[in-house]
């Protein structure tokens, strides 16, 4: 494949793949899975306190502004990876539109935003098994470990198996959730509601801004795009269910930890324990560690499959190392890619155990890069879609939720800058290295080896 075809599509985006079998083996259903576990992640066990915290029960307006905001993003994106499906995901639409710097420039933002990431969610996670089971930074620490582990071993055995475990984790959390919701809500109250708005009503775009967090994850899947087996038919579908699920169960979730909770849900280190506990007892804390995994686990595995991907086809594209590029064909387990992102998420792991810094500031380095990908890909997507198609009106109006989203980025947008100059730095390098034999009295001559 060259730089210029992506599954018979032209550089222009004129050509449409087939609407036939792409070669891939994603159901329908596991794909869905696969959104809804990169969406619905540890913002659910993590945000929903901090939202409270800055706008008391208006922060459900921040919420339900979120979800509205997500659905054109993410039709955006599905009919994006419908018409293009290629391993690249964002990064391939980038280079379709706006040549391979762009390209070289997202691709980069998301998979050196992935390890960050990975390793905020781990332990995000982790934290509620030392709620339940004691042992305090250590068990987040090693429950982090293992999580990593665990995403980083099925997603080796290949993208069939991945979506088996996702669709299994997916199953399994929105009934766990859906019954803390139906268990906890008897103990609701409306006097939990009032005052509404007790920071003003301005303090709903500050709580929005750390829901960002919660609802990055729409382009995640388009990298999975060709492992679909009908990905015209079944990625639009799968997006659409996803959206449905991940926002029906936001809005249910953070209704039910205000009015169940109260004031206290602004101080709660574990609000989704909480409102177990109110429900089913205390002894509902290991509950809430388990749900906490499942969904560390979805999110974890299908941001380890994107990037493992992409990862491959920047290295097919030659905006990473060659070394990487195995395994970015349909079907193929691109272990390298793999094993790189893993490395790298470890290593921001051993940083935090290392420094006690917390997970803070690797959500924040991720943040903006997921936003910085988001206002490139919508770009695109207005270039190469049809126009006055549904999927270009979609873009269009997802073009302003991602202005919006730039605006409460701020400074957490300092990141995606570092690694755009890093990724345009490599392309030049890499290009000088390419043209230095061809010209005539280069410096590209062999040097002679030292001696002894």
């Amino acid at each position: 494949m060259n730089d210029t075809e992506v599954n018979g599509a032209d550089a222009d985006g004129s050509a449409a793949p087939a609407p036939g079998a792409s070669g891939g083996r994603l159901t329908l259903g596991q794909g869905t899975a696969m959104y809804v576990g990169a969406v619905l992640g540890t913002g659910v066990i993590a945000l929903p306190a901090l939202a409270a915290r800055a706008a008391g029960p208006a922060s459900l307006l921040a919420w339900a502004l979120l979800v509205v905001m997500s659905a054109p993003l993410a039709a955006t994106f599905a009919a994006l990876g419908a018409r293009h499906p290629d391993a690249g995901g964002v990064s391939t639409y980038a280079r379709l539109a706006f040549g391979e710097r762009a390209a070289a420039v997202v691709g980069w933002c998301f998979y050196f935003a992935v390890p960050p990431g990975a390793a905020a969610a781990a332990l995000f996670g982790g934290a509620y098994v030392a709620e339940a089971a004691g042992g305090g930074r250590t068990t987040v620490l090693l429950t982090a470990a293992l999580l990593m582990a665990v995403v980083t071993a099925a997603n080796a055995v290949g993208v069939q198996a991945s979506g088996r475990l996702q669709f299994a984790l997916a199953g399994l959390l929105v009934v766990l959730l859906l019954v803390s919701v139906g268990l906890s809500l008897p103990h609701a109250h409306t006097g939990n509601l009032t005052p509404f708005a007790p920071h003003g009503w301005t303090a709903i775009g500050s709580a929005a801004a750390l829901l960002v967090w919660s609802f990055a994850g729409w382009e995640a899947i388009t990298h999975l795009a060709a492992e679909f087996r009908r990905p015209a038919r079944d990625l639009p579908r799968a997006t659409g269910a996803a959206v449905a699920v991940v926002g029906v169960l936001y809005l249910l979730l953070a209704f039910a930890i205000i009015a169940v909770l109260g004031p206290g849900a602004a101080d709660s280190p574990a609000p989704l324990g909480d409102l177990m506990a109110s429900g089913l007892g205390g002894g509902a804390r290991w509950l809430a560690a388990g749900a906490a995994l499942l969904l560390t686990l979805g999110a974890m595995n299908a941001y380890y499959a994107g990037a493992a991907k992409l990862g491959s086809a920047l290295g097919r594209d030659g905006a990473l190392p060659a070394w990487l590029g195995r395994g970015s064909v349909a079907g193929e387990v691109p272990r390298r890619s793999l094993g790189a992102n893993s490395t790298l998420s470890f290593a921001c792991l051993a940083v935090v155990g290392l420094t006690d810094v917390g997970p803070k500031p690797l959500v924040l380095l991720t943040t903006g890069s997921f936003v910085t990908v988001y206002a490139i890909g919508v770009a695109a997507a207005l270039r190469l879609l049809p126009r006055r198609t549904a999927g270009w009106y979609a873009a269009a109006v997802a073009l302003v939720s991602v202005a919006a989203l730039l605006l409460m980025s701020g400074r957490y947008l300092v990141w995606p800058l570092v690694v755009t100059g890093a990724s345009l730095l490599y392309l030049r390098r890499r290009r000088a290295a390419a043209s230095a034999p061809a010209e005539p009295g280069g410096t590209a001559e062999p040097q002679p080896a030292e001696a002894g």
